[in-house]
C-alpha cells in the first residue's frame, strides 16, 4: 500500500489530528474522506477551509479540496481504510470515555465487506483497539480477525499521533511511528498505508503496547513536569527563585529539569496519565502522583492571585493567556482557562481581562461570566491593578515590563518571562 493513488480513506473526526491526517493522505494520492458530527467543520473543510489555527494545514487542505481528493461528510462512506481520530476523554472517575470510539465503530461497521483495515488513531487505554474491533464484529458477526469459519476478515491495528500542536503538518511526515496490530498482518497493513508519506522509522508491534506506548511518552512527560511544579511551590515556600535554581542544577551534566508552570493542559499529558492509572491503579503511585501535583497547581496559582488583589475593592485583573501552551489556540484541559474562571467566581466583584491574542471569542463557560471580557493585551495591562502571566506566548515574552508599568502593578508570572 506504499502508493495509494488508487486507495480510498475515511478519517473519522476532523479535529486537531484527523483533519492534518487527511490532508497528508490526500496529498500523497489517496482519495479522502473526513467524517465528522459537527456540520460546521463539515462545511469548512468542503470549502478548503480549516476550522483552528495549524500552520500550513490551511494549504494543504485547500489544494487537496480543489484537486478533488479531499471532501467532508457527516456520514461514513464505504472506504477501504478508516482511521479514528476522534476524542478520548476520561469521566470523573479518571476513566476513558469510549464512547467516541464506539460511535465511529457503529459507523464503520455496516460499510464493511471484506479485506478493509481500520486504524485507530485516537490516543488510547490498554484495550482500546480490541474493544473498538469487537464493538464491529458484534453488529457484524459475518466478518472475523482471523479468518474463523471462512468469513472475511477485517484488519484492525492502533498508530498513535505523537505530533505537537503548531509543528503537526512537519511530524505527521517526519516523526516515527509506532503501529500494533490486533494481528501481525494487519500490522503490516498499516505500515505499509504510513509508508506512503511517513519518513520516519515505522516500528510493529502489538495492538496493546502501542496504546501504553504513547501513554508512557505523555506520563514521563507529565511526571518530568510534577519535578518542577513542585519545585516550585517548594521554592515559593522557602523564599528561593526556582527559576535561578533550575537554572543552576541544569549545569549538571545529567541533569535537565523542566520548567514550571501553572499545571499541566492538552489533550494528552493532562489526560493519557490517568488511562494508565484507571487500568492498573494499585500500581501506577508514581503517575498518579504527578498528576495530582499538576492537578493541584492552578488552584496555588489562584491562591496567589487572590493574596495579590485582598484589599481592592474592584480589583481590575489581566489573565495572560488561556491556550494549554505558547502561541496556539488550543484551549483543551488548559489550566489557565480553569484559573480564570476559579478567579472570576473566587472574585466575582473583580473585572477580569483575559487576553488570548489566537482566538475571537471567549470559550462558552467564561463568555457566561460576566466579570470576564476578552481584551487586547496592552488595553488589559494598562487597566489592570494586577497581571497574571499564565501562557508564556511570544507577544508577551518580547514585550517590555518597563514599557508595560509593571512596577506600578501586582505581578504573578507563573512562567518565569519577566523575572529578570
Amino acid at each position: 500500500m506504499a502508493h495509494i493513488e488508487s486507495t480510498t480513506i475515511a478519517v473519522i473526526g476532523l479535529g486537531y489530528i484527523g483533519l492534518p491526517t487527511a490532508a497528508v493522505l490526500a496529498m500523497h494520492g489517496a482519495d479522502v474522506v473526513g467524517v465528522d458530527v459537527n456540520r460546521s467543520t463539515v462545511d469548512a473543510v468542503n470549502r478548503g477551509e480549516v476550522p483552528f489555527v495549524e500552520p500550513d494545514l490551511g494549504l494543504s487542505v485547500s489544494g487537496a479540496v480543489k484537486q478533488g481528493r479531499l471532501r467532508a461528510d457527516t456520514t461514513t462512506p464505504p472506504a477501504d481504510v478508516y482511521i479514528v481520530a476522534v476524542p478520548t476523554p476520561f469521566a470523573e472517575d479518571h476513566a476513558a470515555d469510549l464512547s467516541y470510539i464506539e460511535a465511529a465503530a457503529d459507523g464503520i461497521a455496516p460499510q464493511l465487506t471484506g479485506g478493509e483495515l481500520v486504524i485507530l488513531e485516537s490516543t488510547s487505554p490498554p484495550g482500546a483497539t480490541q474493544h473498538m474491533a469487537e464493538r464491529i464484529l458484534a453488529s457484524r458477526p459475518d466478518l472475523s480477525l482471523d479468518g474463523e469459519g471462512g468469513k472475511p476478515l477485517i484488519h484492525v491495528a492502533h498508530c498513535p499521533e505523537r505530533v505537537l500542536p503548531g509543528r503537526v503538518m512537519i511530524e505527521l511526515v517526519t516523526n516515527d511511528r509506532i503501529v500494533g496490530g490486533l494481528t501481525v498482518h494487519a500490522a503490516e497493513l498499516a505500515r505499509d498505508l504510513y509508508r506512503s508519506f511517513c519518513q520516519g522509522q515505522i516500528m510493529l508491534t502489538d495492538a496493546m503496547t502501542a496504546e501504553m506506548a504513547k501513554l508512557v511518552e505523555n506520563s514521563f512527560r507529565d511526571v518530568n513536569i510534577a519535578f518542577a511544579n513542585e519545585l516550585s511551590v517548594i521554592s515559593d515556600t522557602l523564599g528561593i527563585d526556582v527559576w535561578e535554581l533550575i537554572e543552576l542544577a541544569n549545569h549538571h551534566p545529567r541533569v535537565n529539569i523542566l520548567q514550571p508552570g501553572p499545571g499541566v493542559g492538552g489533550h494528552c499529558i493532562a489526560v493519557d496519565p490517568w488511562f494508565i492509572v484507571s487500568s492498573v491503579p494499585e500500581h501506577a503511585r508514581l503517575i498518579r502522583t504527578a498528576r495530582e501535583v499538576n492537578d493541584a497547581k492552578p488552584e496555588l496559582v489562584l491562591a496567589k492571585v487572590v493574596e495579590a488583589a485582598a484589599g481592592l475593592e474592584r480589583p481590575r485583573i489581566a489573565a495572560l493567556g488561556l491556550a494549554f501552551k505558547p502561541d496556539i489556540d488550543d484551549l483543551r484541559e488548559s489550566p489557565a482557562r480553569r484559573i480564570v474562571a476559579r478567579l472570576a467566581q473566587e472574585l466575582p466583584h473583580a473585572a477580569v481581562a483575559a487576553v488570548e491574542p489566537h482566538i475571537h471569542e471567549l470559550p462558552a463557560e467564561l463568555a457566561a461570566l460576566d466579570n470576564v471580557t476578552l481584551v487586547p493585551f496592552e488595553a488589559a495591562v494598562a487597566d489592570a491593578d494586577v497581571v497574571v502571566l499564565l501562557v508564556d506566548h511570544q507577544q508577551f515574552k518580547k514585550s517590555d515590563p518597563v514599557a508595560l508599568g509593571l512596577a506600578d502593578k501586582a505581578v504573578v508570572d507563573t512562567r518565569g518571562v519577566w523575572r529578570g
